[in-house]
């Protein structure tokens, strides 16, 4: 083997193989002119030099990477599940990923994260992008699908059929006798959050039971936005018997206060969240929630990526995902 001191070079490669750099040239990038035994010959020496071509120059000399970029804020449970599903859609297809976050997961986005991110990764690294959650409408060089956009968003996008799963969740908490249900909101520009936000409400006067602001907070989905909200909805004498959040995250830290403010849950408190992460079958009580699929949504947002790349898509460029209520140990009849 020839000793190599350093990243390997296609002069390497050439000189492992007894070949020139040109043959070699023409063998990574697919050119005709080259022998099948000489081809073997270099491939073997790739192979056990373990050269990979620079990303930057393929892209360069052919105007594609063969790499999707996934773009997110944070790196938590929900970003995980649809990473799943992304992974999935692309098996078997030759498409890699490069997956790219912020390094301060705890913070807020500083506004134009995500354009300053996509400016990073589009053209030369890769060939489109997912965008998990972004907090304004961005362009791109090269495709772009968001997974849950902003309101009003134009951009291809798949998200959850966020107004229907909301419906859901409160109609649950309706129909096992709760009147007074208290919801923790999301940030209302992103689409998801507006739509279960209007569900909740949508659900209340369909029932003939009155919207009251003073049942309403604002969280911003991460989950330490709930504990302030949490606190104002159940610490006064008037508390409601249920809430819904529009988040897992953010129910799991209304479980959290409840407890430091001795309330049972669901004796005292009924709690449905959003999502459906993994941490909410695991909580104490396990959560009842409403499952988006986030699996589903990284992967219809990874095969829709691949029909703009491709320049085949007919189908709409917005895109929906069922929700299906999960019903587990934290919601129960109101105890008065």
């Amino acid at each position: 083997m020839t000793e190599v001191r350093g990243p390997v070079t296609m002069h390497d490669v050439a000189r492992s193989a007894g070949v020139s750099i040109a043959t070699v040239s023409r063998v990574v990038n697919g050119h005709y002119g080259v022998s099948a035994d000489t081809m073997s010959q270099v491939r073997a020496a790739i192979e056990e030099l373990g050269y990979e071509s620079s990303l930057v120059a393929t892209s360069l000399r052919r105007n594609r990477t063969n790499v999707f970029g996934l773009v997110t804020h944070s790196f938590e449970s929900y970003t995980a599940e649809v990473l799943k599903g992304v992974m999935e859609a692309l098996n078997g297809t030759g498409l890699d990923l490069i997956i790219y976050a912020n390094s301060d997961t705890f913070a807020s986005p500083s506004p134009g994260w995500e354009q300053r991110n996509l400016a990073r990764l589009s053209g030369t690294l890769t060939d489109g992008c997912i965008v998990v959650t972004p907090w304004s409408e961005v362009k791109s060089r090269t495709p772009v699908v968001a997974i849950d956009p902003v309101r009003d968003s134009t951009m291809p996008s798949v998200t959850a059929d966020n107004l229907t799963g909301a419906v859901t969740a409160v109609n649950h908490l309706l129909g096992l006798g709760h009147r007074r249900i208290g919801f923790i909101g999301g940030r209302s520009s992103l689409a998801a959050a507006w739509a279960r936000e209007e569900g909740y409400r949508a659900a209340l006067t369909d029932a003939d039971l009155p919207v009251d602001p003073a049942l309403i907070g604002r969280g911003d989905f991460h989950p330490e936005t709930a504990i302030a909200p949490a606190r104002a909805l159940l610490e006064p004498a008037d508390r409601p018997t249920a809430i819904f959040t529009a988040s897992d995250g953010m129910a799991l830290k209304v479980l959290e206060v409840a407890r430091e403010l001795g309330l049972d849950v669901p004796g005292d408190l009924s709690v449905v969240g959003f999502d459906n992460i993994p941490e909410s079958g695991l909580a104490q009580p396990a959560l009842t929630t409403i499952d988006q699929s986030m699996h589903q949504l990284g992967y219809e947002a990874a095969r829709l990526l691949q029909e703009l790349v491709a320049g085949s898509t007919d189908q709409p460029l917005q895109r929906f995902v069922p929700t299906e209520l999960v019903v587990r140990e934290s919601t129960a009849p109101p105890s008065t």
